[in-house]
């Protein structure tokens, strides 16, 4: 694992604390147990000086909670201390599944909420944290992050109003658009990618999954999602091809202009395997159809690689063209909330990001490179190697 002799030779930043929220709550307990057992096996001899009292530990993570009152307003606490910590406040703001109770009636929490909470519980840290970083798999009001027109800029607002809080750093996953770092220049962004571990998960649950140019094709979805299959289908050495979507632009439907068609430019996809990759799946309805559009060319397999699994119209659409043969495997990652009923379906495949997170804050606490962790080439070709796929 990259940056383990480096840990065992450093001191952290500061003693490591992580706040994980309650949307966020699973997902914090499993990054806490992956760095309770890097640390273990990699501190031994050293363990006895007083400057690593801190250091070795069978918990990292913080007690803390945001109570609402009857009118649902709410309060953010920490019920330990934190001071001159490095801590690391995890955050899931689509996790729709929480709620709280409004004079009598029950509120499901938007992302709005989510992202409210984090600011309380910020500002209970501001002060007493040597250091404060955000954790935020899906970057909050990432798809509003341009303005077209007379639009807001949230995602924008939203960055620099958690840095004028004190906020050194903010960790996301494949945001929608890298380039709204640009909001706050001078300060730590960083947006990972999970490629490696799609592929990891497709060998596992696919047992004859081929990764070469005879067998293998890489998909765009739209425009948009471009450079991820073009990285993809690189690293890979296979061909790739893209879809676009014709919208109506004199109708705006929910919020966007109704997609007309998906047109598709690329080589012939007769008997080859398909893996369409995209950030997120929301409603699924343009991913479906592009399946479907797939199969109709004579694809062998559909594979769907998406980080952000959010199923915002439900799973029925889903079952039904897994029924019908348009799609073979849904993978998508644990980073934000899944339903239970998702361990039901044939086709869904989780990608657990646990790990692969553990180590990005376990590197950031000792102030380590993630260059390695930001750049999953090597690990893919060591993936593919492994598997007598090169």
């Amino acid at each position: 694992m990259p940056n383990i002799e480096l840990i065992e030779k450093m001191l952290p930043v500061a003693p490591l604390k992580i706040a994980a929220m309650e949307s966020c709550s699973e997902l914090g307990q499993k990054v806490n147990d992956y760095i309770v057992s890097f640390r273990q096996n990699t501190i031994n001899e050293v363990t006895e000086s007083p400057i690593y009292v801190n250091y070795r530990s069978n918990n990292y993570l913080v007690d803390c909670a945001c109570p609402r009152f009857g009118s649902g307003e709410a309060k953010g606490i920490l019920k330990e201390t934190i001071r001159g910590t490095d801590l690391f406040i995890m955050t899931d703001v689509c996790n729709y599944s929480l709620t709280y109770t409004v004079n009598g009636h029950l509120n499901h929490m938007s992302p709005d909420d989510h992202y409210q909470d984090l600011k309380r519980i910020i500002s209970a840290a501001t002060g007493k944290a040597h250091r404060i970083n955000v954790i935020m798999p899906f970057l909050y009001e990432s798809r509003q992050h341009k303005r077209s027109k007379r639009e807001s800029l949230d995602c924008a607002l939203a960055l620099q109003e958690l840095i004028s809080m004190g906020v050194s750093s903010i960790l996301t996953f494949d945001a929608h658009d890298p380039r709204v770092q640009n909001a706050i220049p001078l300060y730590g962004f960083d947006s990972f990618n999970p490629p490696y571990q799609f592929m990891k998960a497709l060998f596992r649950a696919v047992p004859d999954f081929k990764a070469d140019k005879e067998h293998l094709m890489i998909v765009s979805p739209d425009e948009g999602a471009m450079h991820r299959a073009v990285y993809f289908s690189n690293v890979l050495g296979v061909d790739m091809g893209m879809f676009y979507k014709r919208r109506d632009y004199s109708t705006i439907v929910n919020g966007k202009n109704p997609i007309v068609a998906h047109e598709f430019l690329g080589d012939d996809v007769t008997g080859k395997d398909v893996i369409i990759v995209d950030d997120m799946i929301a409603s699924g309805e343009s991913m479906l159809d592009v399946a479907k559009q797939l199969k109709e060319r004579h694809a062998a397999r559909v594979f769907v690689c998406t980080t952000f699994g959010l199923f915002t119209e439900g799973f029925d659409k889903f079952d039904e063209y897994h029924a019908k043969g348009y799609i073979d495997k849904v993978i998508t990652t644990n980073l934000t909330y899944l339903p239970p009923v998702v361990k039901e379906k044939p086709y869904f495949v989780t990608a657990d990001m646990s790990k692969f997170l553990a180590l990005i804050v376990d590197s950031l606490n000792h102030d380590l490179t993630i260059g390695a962790v930001l750049n999953p080439t090597d690990k893919i070709h060591a993936l593919l190697k492994k598997y007598n796929q090169i």
